[in-house]
């Protein structure tokens, strides 16, 4: 037998040993607020609703696989971030977890901003009328037509993440008779407690400018001597899905550290600072995810404590949460379509979506929660294995969780806290059709991205 290959056995699917996993709910029924959206509840006859319209009315009218959206919580969740930086900080929507139309226009009138990093991103912002100085491009390899655009629309600011990117836009920026408005990216070294995927202030990954060796005091020097730019602050982000804010602390402790360098060299005190995004939900009962509020007293604390320290004046504050936003906002609905029993195991219970429309469990190892939501269930628990349709072995919706043992096909259940990098990151694999999201409020449910059709994946295949 090859070293490389192993026989299949018990532990070949992971099972996870007796005593391992957490004990099964007292109740199943029971919708753990912690991980749902703000207006979904149980009615009377057992049956989830989300907005005021029942799951199996939306299921009917939209189909199977489909996020749920509650607009009322997104917007709620803005505001609660608004009100927790206030008027002498900048809060801006981290895109890349989830963007449309519907979101960049409730974002304009909820009063945030919003962080973009790609050319599709920007032109759908500008699209629903975002108003340029109010967006901000990341990306660690901008193409030169991405930045033409972003400095010929206006943006606020340009975030520099390599010294070529420092001299490019500085170019095409003056080419276009313009100063444009930039931060620099640094790396700070700080370890973020989660998925190395997900890390990226260590200075092995592929973002941004050490600090380590001077780089980082070397791309400032570079940036103030260029006509074609204006430097206007630092910024450092140091990962996703974090709850211990020790790591921000550690950041935002170095970035001032070379702040009162750069005053010290050059006479300049940067106006800004961005600590990045990345703070944590709950997608399980055992996450403890903090609160807009905590989080901003805490970092607006961590800045004036290190400022005063150095002897600079508390720079403006820039924050961009994404998944903090619009993650609890949604769950993704699904039909069971198969439910197969493996003795002294599991139950393997697939559904009739997948990797395709939630790629993180088989990319970072994402936990999720699930539950029944057509009807209650008095069966006792099984433990139980989510799965899709797709031809992989790892397409793997929820690894483990408890499900009703009279579980039976055509019955609908649910994941919550879908709301960002599933739809974002979902994919046509197997040519599966991505699902629709479906905003709710108030009783009215609408599309705001439809549900992809065999029309448009033929569209694209020119033969």
């Amino acid at each position: 037998m090859s070293r490389s290959a192993h026989p299949a056995g018990p532990r070949h699917a992971d099972v996870l040993p007796e005593g391992h996993y957490t004990a099964p709910p007292t109740d199943l029924n029971a919708l753990d607020p912690k991980v749902w959206a703000d207006t979904v509840t149980r009615n009377e006859d057992g049956v989830v609703s989300v907005g005021g319209i029942e799951v199996t009315r939306l299921a009917e009218e939209f189909g199977t696989p489909a996020y749920f959206l509650d607009e009322a919580d997104f917007r709620a969740r803005c505001r609660a971030w608004a009100a927790a930086f206030g008027k002498d900080a900048d809060v801006f929507y981290a895109g890349k977890a989830f963007l449309s139309r519907a979101i960049v226009r409730w974002l304009k009138e909820e009063g945030l901003n919003l962080d973009v990093c790609s050319g599709g991103e920007l032109a759908t912002a500008l699209a629903a009328g975002m108003p340029a100085e109010r967006i901000a491009f990341h990306g660690n390899n901008k193409s030169v037509e991405e930045i033409e655009r972003a400095v010929e629309a206006g943006v606020g600011r340009i975030v520099l993440d390599s010294f070529q990117e420092i001299v490019r836009v500085a170019h095409i920026a003056q080419r276009a008779g313009k100063r444009q408005r930039v931060q620099i990216r640094v790396t700070v070294g700080v370890e973020a407690h989660t998925h190395e995927f997900i890390a990226t202030a260590h200075e092995d990954q592929k973002f941004g400018i050490a600090l380590a060796g001077g780089q980082a005091a070397e791309a400032v020097r570079r940036a103030l001597k260029l006509d074609g730019l204006e430097l206007i602050g630092i910024h450092s982000h140091i990962g996703s899905q974090i709850f211990d804010m020790a790591g921000f602390e550690v950041s935002a402790r170095r970035v001032v550290q070379l702040l009162a360098e750069v005053r010290d060299e050059h006479g300049v005190e940067l106006p800004e600072i961005d600590l990045g995004g990345g703070l944590g939900i709950a997608y399980t009962s055992e996450d403890d995810p903090r609160e807009p509020h905590e989080i901003a007293k805490s970092l607006t604390e961590i800045v004036t404590r290190e400022c005063e320290a150095a002897g600079l004046r508390p720079p403006r504050i820039s924050v961009e949460p994404g998944r903090a936003i619009v993650g609890p906002t949604a769950f993704t609905l699904y039909e069971v379509g198969t439910v197969k029993p493996l003795e002294g195991l599991r139950t393997y219970v697939s559904v009739d979506g997948g990797m395709s429309d939630n790629i993180r469990t088989a990319l970072y190892d994402a936990e999720y929660s699930v539950a029944l939501v057509s009807r209650t269930s008095e069966a006792a628990p099984m433990l139980s294995r989510v799965v899709g349709k797709h031809c992989e072995s790892g397409d793997i919706v929820v690894k483990d969780a408890f499900l009703p043992a009279d579980l039976a096909p055509g019955d609908l259940i649910a994941v919550p806290a879908t709301g960002a990098y599933c739809r974002s990151m979902a994919s046509n694999y197997n040519h599966a059709l991505r699902p629709p999201v479906v905003a709710v409020a108030d009783g009215e449910a609408r599309v705001i991205v439809r549900r992809e059709t065999e029309e448009d994946l033929l569209r694209l295949d020119v033969g």
